[in-house]
């Protein structure tokens, strides 16, 4: 599989022209993803499926996914539509991530039943399964779960689009495991951090406890950090997180990530969690990322 690359988004109603702008140019420039938060309680923010749509009809080659979809605020049946509706229009240019959901005062407040955090992980799991089922064809689909209900419905044609979560605690770990395509980590948890290390050992034996392949479930990570002109004399905190660094830092951490430690894929955010300012975009995608695929591409010998 090839390593994937992208730019990840927080929007307000006001910024759309700028991130239509940020996407096209990164679409030109090559990036294979950019992704939107989902927060529909927060009224000053684009819709994150909304946007997306609107997005993909004004690109050509980029992909574009909600990181990830607040599932609570939406459900699976419906969200299969979705997705399906936007990868056929798209060309398969579409992710599905998915979030247990975590800010229930919030969610909550748009009348969505509170689920405990055992409840809402188990109907996380369900609604995977059930999108997946509501896609690629087939005879009418009857589902009687826990969460969700449907009887006869006709699945879309089109294949559901890949599956990523964004699970932190060991029971949403071990469904994504067992059901998704891929895993984001959680609080921007890298690679060197023991988050990532003991969360993505419980990933691998759920995995393999139902007969899959734990490489099938690929790792991107959200990857905040400053893009600067100098090397900087230490590319990480005293804590062991990224700062940044310069275009050649970048490149050296990001090759040893997909060689030594099967990273999947990057999504740049500024050292703030937001969106990244233009320039950084740009040599993100014209400098960082093509020097990462050569060298990744390139047999290394010992």
């Amino acid at each position: 599989m090839s390593v994937l690359f992208g730019f990840g988004a927080h929007s307000g109603i006001d910024d759309g022209p700028e991130l239509l702008r940020l996407t096209q140019q990164a679409d030109q420039d090559g990036l294979d993803l950019f992704s939107l938060s989902d927060h529909p309680y927060l009224g000053e923010r684009l819709d994150a499926y909304a946007t997306v749509g609107y997005i993909l009809g004004r690109t050509q080659r980029i992909a574009g996914f909600a990181n990830v979809t607040n599932l609570p605020t939406r459900p699976a049946p419906m969200l299969a539509r979705t997705v399906t509706s936007l990868s056929a229009l798209s060309g398969g240019r579409v992710v599905l991530g998915m979030g247990a959901g975590g800010l229930w005062d919030r969610i909550s407040a748009l009348g969505v039943p509170r689920l405990s955090a055992s409840a809402a992980v188990d109907a996380f799991e369900e609604a995977i399964v059930l999108v997946k089922k509501l896609s690629g064809g087939g005879p009418p689909v009857t589902h009687h779960g826990r969460y969700y209900q449907v009887d006869e419905i006709e699945p879309a044609p089109v294949a559901a689009p890949p599956v990523w979560t964004g699970s932190v605690g060991p029971k949403s770990l071990a469904a994504t495991g067992r059901v998704a395509d891929g895993w984001i980590p959680g609080h921007a948890a890298d690679w060197l951090s023991e988050r990532y290390r003991t969360s993505r050992l419980i990933i691998d034996e759920a995995a393999a406890a139902v007969g899959r392949d734990p490489r099938e479930v690929r790792t991107v990570f959200n990857f905040p950090g400053r893009i600067t002109e100098k090397p900087l004399a230490a590319t990480r905190d005293r804590d062991g997180r990224w700062i940044g660094g310069s275009p050649d830092q970048w490149i050296e951490e990001l090759t040893g990530a997909v060689l030594e430690h099967d990273a999947s894929g990057f999504m740049l955010f500024s050292p703030s969690g937001g969106t990244q300012d233009a320039v950084s975009i740009a040599r993100w995608a014209r400098e960082i990322v093509p020097a990462v695929r050569e060298a990744v591409a390139v047999p290394h010998k010992a």
